[in-house]
């Protein structure tokens, strides 16, 4: 088979004797041949099993026209908003239009709709009623029940009900599409599928009433906070192809039915699809605008895994890959190394070999792979379990393998290391120290996201000891090294049990280990994750126990504002910070304190003119 874009024209289709498509996948984003975007996935799976696949991305969504242009499928259109949920791609967590698109051409803002995925198949709908639209990909994965939208500020329907879409298929799909698109071309109409995994469909009554569980109906979980919650924990519970129920949501009219979710893939499986004829590049129509900017930093990146059981409340991967790791073979990615050096464009770095979490290589534990993932118990919060298996030795083998190919001059890892599971692993220090010297360019960017122990519980995050232990440890192996290179750590702000008062402890933590976050993440509510259901609910649906949440802008602003209390320009919100939690001995001259008294002019931190560097005994009047 050999390299060849997919038509995205009637002339193409023509060109390729083809009388029509058999399935036209419609995109929120431009079209991108490589196995970094989930549409392109999805058409060359489909085109190996045979299938006749066009590609409209982009289109006008209010011309018809444009979902007409490759003609009338014969079997039916597969809709995805993108690599990206399209309200996400839109809008800052301050709910302002974001002023560029990187899966755009020339990054250009405008070329979607809000709600891609509802938007597109509504007008697919309107140009071909009788043929079936199956919707998917990540806007559509976390929608695929009731759920929380932070834009309208209220619990919205399934997509699938608002859409009027036929089928809904979540995860990662590669194996689902297929199974769907069998059945389809077998004769099967699109109402019969009701038994295929990892896909929600709209049915009357439910088949299969002892292996269903039924979730708090539409109308419950929309007026009532602890029936939210207490969905949100069922649907947690359920996410794992062994030991999942099928789930249902009652509505008025009927019941929104969950499969469970399709079987991971093996690295067999896994390496077929990075082995398919991607193009590894922006379709040529894109050139005259700058080509797509989504593009850059994963086309020489190397995909080294799916699946993440770290467990971050405020990441929706549970949700969508699944906590189950599946790993490509160091064969497959050296292979695919070879590939990226023949580039012309390629300068001799690659630029990133990971995953969701680059040291996940390894299944979590043995027994997941009889019994399924843990429902009530996660593998590395607050400590990682006594079966975990922590082991660095196949990840490290495979970079060595990378660094020694001809043409490669560097191997960076930029996808996010979990410190605390490479601190626990036994043997990691070789590992530790060929991370600092051959794949850190300077700067080693790691997420201890917060330093308050209420507020780490919540987020799913190790104890801030954690963290120091490993700070300490990188600097050791860096001036072994003679390396002068530098941690670059993530904090958040406003995240659901965040207070002034651990706002203030944060801004503390940041002075003593003398940290200056030039970026603070502001919590972002997200559909699908933990920390969007204690937004909304203000409870953590893991104990139905109350907790606050920070909601309003003013105080949003307040702590980021702490996080970033040298910046001259916080030195107002600070000050009320300070006042309001009786921390006054935080602001004055002396290196304990965060801020100058107030002055005509309240020209800021003291910080910001005073060295931080302390010995042990001047650091401890710091606490």
């Amino acid at each position: 088979m050999s390299e060849q874009l997919l038509p995205i024209s009637r002339e193409e289709v023509y060109e390729r004797g083809w009388d029509s498509p058999d399935f036209i996948l419609v995109s929120g984003d431009a079209y991108v041949d490589h196995p970094s975007f989930g549409a392109a996935i999805i058409s060359r799976q489909l085109e190996a099993c045979g299938f006749k696949v066009g590609v409209i991305a982009q289109p006008d969504w209010k011309n018809i026209n444009e979902f007409q242009k490759l003609g009338r499928p014969s079997i039916g259109f597969l809709v995805t908003a993108g690599n990206i949920d399209s309200m996400v791609n839109h809008y800052t967590v301050a709910k302002k239009k974001r002023k560029t698109d990187a899966y755009s051409p020339g990054g250009k803002t405008g070329l979607r709709p809000d709600r891609a995925t509802t938007i597109y198949t509504r007008m697919i709908k309107k140009a071909y009623p009788d043929l079936p639209v199956i919707i998917g990909g990540i806007e559509a994965s976390l929608r695929r029940l009731g759920h929380y939208d932070y834009w309208e500020d209220r619990v919205l329907n399934s997509i699938l009900l608002d859409s009027t879409a036929d089928l809904l298929i979540y995860g990662m799909a590669d194996k689902t599409v297929v199974e769907v698109a069998e059945a389809l071309q077998s004769g099967l109409k699109i109402d019969d599928l009701i038994f295929i995994r990892g896909t929600v469909y709209k049915a009357q009554t439910i088949n299969n009433p002892d292996d269903t569980i039924i979730l708090p109906s539409f109308e419950e979980i929309a007026t009532d906070k602890k029936a939210f919650a207490k969905s949100f924990m069922i649907q947690s519970r359920n996410t794992d192809y062994i030991t999942a129920n099928i789930l249902a949501e009652p509505y008025q009219d009927g019941y929104l039915i969950q499969n469970p979710p399709s079987e991971p893939l093996s690295t067999d499986e896994l390496d077929m699809i990075y082995r398919l004829p991607f193009t590894r590049n922006f379709h040529p129509v894109y050139e005259k605008a700058g080509g797509v900017p989504a593009i850059t930093e994963v086309k020489f990146s190397l995909i080294s895994s799916r699946g993440c059981y770290g467990g971050c409340s405020f990441c929706s991967l549970n949700f969508h890959q699944g906590r189950t790791i599946q790993t490509r073979s160091s064969d497959s990615i050296v292979e695919e190394a070879k590939i990226l050096i023949g580039d012309p464009d390629f300068k001799g770095y690659i630029h990133d070999v990971g995953g969701p979490t680059a040291n996940f290589r390894l299944k979590a534990c043995q027994k997941q792979l009889k019994e399924g993932i843990c429902r009530d118990k996660q593998c590395l919060f607050p400590q990682p379990c006594n079966n975990l298996i922590i082991d660095h030795s196949d990840y490290l083998n495979l970079l060595r393998r990378l660094r020694k190919l001809e043409g490669v001059k560097k191997v960076f890892i930029r996808s996010g290391i979990r410190y605390d599971y490479l601190l626990a692993d036994p043997h990691g220090e070789t590992f530790f120290e060929e991370l600092c010297q051959h794949h850190v360019s300077g700067q080693l960017k790691v997420a201890p996201e917060h330093s308050a122990p209420a507020v780490l519980n919540k987020m799913g995050k190790p104890d801030k000891k954690v963290y120091l232990d490993f700070k300490k440890k990188y600097k050791a192996i860096n001036e072994k090294l003679g390396k002068e290179q530098y941690l670059v750590p993530y904090f958040m702000s406003s995240h659901p049990g965040s207070d002034l008062e651990a706002s203030v402890e944060l801004a503390v933590f940041i002075r003593n280990n003398e940290h200056r976050p030039e970026q603070v993440q502001d919590f972002y509510p997200t559909p699908g994750t933990l920390s969007t259901c204690m937004f909304h609910t203000e409870i953590d649906p893991r104990t139905m126990k109350p907790l606050y949440v920070p909601k309003t802008p003013h105080e949003k602003a307040i702590q980021r504002a702490l996080i970033q209390f040298r910046n001259p320009k916080n030195y107002r919100l600070v000050y009320e910070a300070l006042q309001k939690t009786g921390r006054k001995d935080l602001i004055g001259y002396g290196r304990r304190c965060l801020i100058k008294p107030p002055s005509g002019k309240n020209k800021g931190p003291v910080a910001a003119n005073h060295k931080l560097r302390m010995g042990k005994k001047d650091a401890s009047k710091l606490k």
